[in-house]
């Protein structure tokens, strides 16, 4: 029988006997900023599968579920598209009206807690872009990640003095919806997170053309090229390539946009996409959408220069860089 839950207690079994207890006992304990191995945005998309599932195989609709537990439609959905953090209280509430219990009710309050975690990138606010934060929030539970550069240098690569030049260019397109230093300080701790022992690995196809049209003074080009270098050298776990101008990629139609691709250790975590605009960033998830960008990725890797070829790439043009700016002075 499905019925609303008693809001202010909940009940735990202890042996034989059944102990009521406040239900704020039975919330998470307190929560760190330290890195965390898997990334609360994923989980949140996992929980909200779970919930749909369930309010799906009980034949009910979210308004249904939203009378049983006294909230509105619109919150239920948002939940079960994983567009809001949860509310562990609210999860707990929908499980007991929909009598969940057992091995599955301890797996979804395992989820909401979390899906409902915070971490370093919650200090930022909106100051680091939320867009970054995404991308933060991935690149924080992920063990692989490959990406298709095709409009600038990968984010957890780039120099301070490159991430400035970026800012100056962004400047000029209008009001910047971030701080520049609070922007930079969070991709130092992206950084961090890709270098850390349990790092993901990261590989990486730069197309050429960006290195030669990103208005960045060519000094600072030159540094960033170098570091690449260098990152590539000493790390074992990130790869580079440069798709040259001149490159044909055959298989199908040319990438339209840079992406990244993710993949989790976890079964249950599975590889999602997102896709670059100008304006926002698209988050794949449907199997067949993150196939696609499998495919396009292994295409563009393929027609690449190879790891080391692209090394010596990006020596030449930095050197090029540097000179040319000398003979500039």
């Amino acid at each position: 029988m499905l019925h609303p839950p008693a809001r202010d207690r909940h009940y735990i079994a202890d042996k034989d006997n059944f102990i009521e207890l406040p239900i704020h006992a039975l919330s998470s304990p307190p929560r760190t900023w330290e890195a965390t191995l898997h990334s609360p945005y994923v989980r949140r998309r996992r929980l909200a599968t779970e919930l749909r599932k369930v309010r799906e195989a009980r034949e009910l609709t979210t308004d249904d579920v939203g009378r049983l537990i006294y909230q509105s439609r619109t919150k239920i959905t948002r939940l079960e598209n994983a567009q809001v953090r949860p509310d562990l209280h609210d999860v707990m509430d929908i499980l007991d009206a929909l009598d969940v219990t057992d091995a599955k009710r301890d797996r979804i309050i395992r989820l909401a807690r979390d899906a409902g975690e915070k971490h370093w990138w919650d200090r930022f606010g909106e100051s680091m872009g939320p867009r970054q934060k995404l991308y933060a929030d991935l690149e924080s539970g992920a063990d692989g990640i490959r990406s298709y550069n095709q409009t600038g240098m990968p984010a957890v690569l780039q120099t301070p003095e490159f991430i400035d030049a970026l800012v100056e260019l962004d400047a000029c397109q209008g009001t910047l919806a971030y701080r520049p230093e609070r922007m930079a300080e969070a991709r130092e701790h992206r950084q961090k997170r890709l270098l850390s022992p349990n790092g993901p690995t990261y590989d990486a196809v730069l197309d050429e053309t960006m290195i030669h049209r990103l208005a960045v003074p060519p000094p600072v080009m030159a540094a960033q090229l170098r570091h690449l270098v260098d990152m590539v050298t000493t790390e074992e776990r990130i790869t580079i390539q440069v798709l040259p101008s001149n490159a044909r990629i055959p298989g199908g139609l040319l990438p339209k946009a840079s992406f990244s691709h993710y993949t989790f250790p976890e079964p249950g975590d599975s590889a999602m996409a997102v896709v670059d605009t100008v304006t926002t960033d698209i988050v794949l998830t449907k199997r067949n959408e993150v196939a696609t960008y499998t495919e396009l990725y292994e295409r563009v890797s393929e027609a690449a220069l190879s790891p080391e070829e692209s090394l010596t790439f990006l020596s030449q043009v930095a050197d090029r860089h540097f000179d040319g700016a000398g003979s500039e002075a």
